[in-house]
């Protein structure tokens, strides 16, 4: 371009920085964008529409500053090729800076196309030497970076990368400032003969590089953190399964001990069953199950139990055929069930009834387990949300089915225990349905975590070492 009014340089620079904030607001909303952009072993594919979104809006951008007067802000090539030579590499940055070259190119600013090369594979290289975090770092407050390398070097001299990428698009940025002062009808940028005033274009030139890197770098904070919080939950509900299998192992191999030798043909029965239950427990587990899946397993651990108790130990079932293919957390009926036979019915003499309810209500679906046994304190009843407190004497089995629903159900979910003493007690869970074979993570809050149960391997260290 022609020698410009300083005031319209300065004015210029100012919207530049406009311009790159708002380009890189809006591709940090796009969700194609993101995925792409903080994918940690990028395809073709993704870094194809890497250069693509950032490139064809700003391509019209350098159409626009070559065909009308008075927008060279609009014209941003140099900063996005370099952008895409330190997040991406050297063919990309080359690649997207030959794409904004075209415009240019078109306006016979011949210079436009292998400066953008040179630029994008230096830029690339540079990506390449440095570290990662150096590049998503980068802070577009130069008085801020030099500060803090002068005072780390002080202390302990060594190599910074941000302060090499601010001098390298410094230094770029005025050899093309002077390219276009000598070869004006043959290639543009901002110049200026007053020193401050170029001193003022080449000092922005980071400062446009380094406000989407900050934009896009806190979109990359907020994904770890959702990450973390993700594993975080897989680990919590992993440690729930393995507290509540091996409880269970515990009290049926207590009870396949205690009639070995007095009725050693119903303690092997509860071996087959046993065994049978272990299978399921030992396959890949999802935390999600189908209703008559869990149904299954429960009718496994029932059965056990019904060997041990007799005829002192009735079952009844009320179980609504809509609510079978809803899917529930797996392991979520026998802690209740257990719950119900340890502390309802085995300390009346003569026994009990257990019963199984599902329904749905009001859209979402009702589990209901109640027994007929000896009840609960009246302090112990009562209705209260899932992330409630545990009450004294539910024990391990309901602090456990209420934290897991917790964990994957939020305030979704609810957990109500009613109790009569001498008379029985229900607890009730309401829970959000969701169909069978649904992938929609958001409808759970989490999808069908792995939870592959290494539930024998911990149970026999437990035993070989008591």
């Amino acid at each position: 371009m022609t020698q410009a009014d300083p005031k319209l340089i300065l004015i210029t620079l100012l919207v530049e920085l406009g311009v790159a904030a708002a380009v890189s607001t809006t591709l940090g909303r796009a969700v194609t964008f993101k995925n792409a952009l903080l994918a940690t072993n990028r395809t073709l594919r993704q870094t194809l529409v890497l250069v693509g979104m950032l490139c064809i809006p700003l391509t019209l951008g350098v159409w626009i500053r070559a065909t009308v007067p008075n927008f060279l802000a609009a014209d941003i090539s140099f900063e996005a090729t370099i952008l895409l030579g330190v997040l991406i590499g050297p063919l990309a940055a080359m690649g997207g800076g030959a794409l904004l070259a075209v415009p240019a190119v078109l306006h016979h600013e011949y210079w436009a196309l292998p400066v953008n090369l040179a630029v994008g594979a230096i830029a690339g290289a540079f990506g390449r030497f440095a570290e990662r975090e150096d590049v998503w770092s980068f802070s577009p407050m130069i008085d801020l970076s030099v500060y803090r390398w002068v005072t780390r070097n002080l202390r302990q001299p060594r190599l910074d990368r941000q302060i090499l990428l601010l001098v390298l698009v410094m230094v770029l940025q005025f050899a093309t400032s002077m390219l276009s002062r000598f070869y004006p009808r043959y290639y543009f940028d901002l110049h200026s003969t007053n020193w401050w005033v170029e001193l003022a274009i080449c000092a922005c030139a980071p400062i446009v590089v380094g406000v989407p890197l900050k934009i896009w770098n806190a979109i990359r904070t907020e994904r770890k953190l959702e990450e973390q919080g993700r594993l975080l939950m897989e680990a919590r509900l992993d440690a729930l399964q393995r507290q509540i299998n091996p409880h269970f192992l515990f009290n049926t191999l207590n009870s396949i001990t205690s009639l070995v030798r007095s009725e050693p043909e119903l303690a092997r029965e509860m071996i087959v069953k046993l065994a049978s239950i272990l299978r399921m427990l030992l396959q890949e587990r999802e935390a999600f199950v189908p209703f008559r899946e869990e149904l299954e397993f429960t009718d496994d651990y029932l059965g056990i139990e019904v060997v041990r108790f007799g005829e002192k130990l009735q079952v009844v079932k009320e179980i609504a055929e809509d609510t079978l293919d809803i899917v529930v957390p797996s392991m979520l009926l026998q802690p209740l069930i257990e719950n119900s036979i340890k502390h309802g019915l085995e300390p009346r003499i003569s026994g009990g009834t257990v019963t199984l309810r599902s329904r749905i209500v009001g859209g979402r679906l009702l589990v209901e387990v109640e027994d007929d046994g000896v009840g609960m304190a009246p302090e112990r009843n009562g209705p209260s949300p899932v992330s409630g407190l545990v009450r004294p004497g539910t024990g391990i089995g309901m602090k456990n089915v209420r934290e897991r629903m917790e964990v994957l159900y939020g305030p979704g979910a609810t957990l109500e225990v009613v109790s009569r003493p001498g008379r029985g007690t229900k607890v009730t869970l309401l829970m959000p349905i969701v169909e069978a074979g649904a992938q929609n993570w958001s409808q759970v809050r989490t999808e069908a975590l792995g939870a592959a149960n290494h539930l024998l391997e911990s149970a026999v260290r437990a035993v070989t070492r008591g």
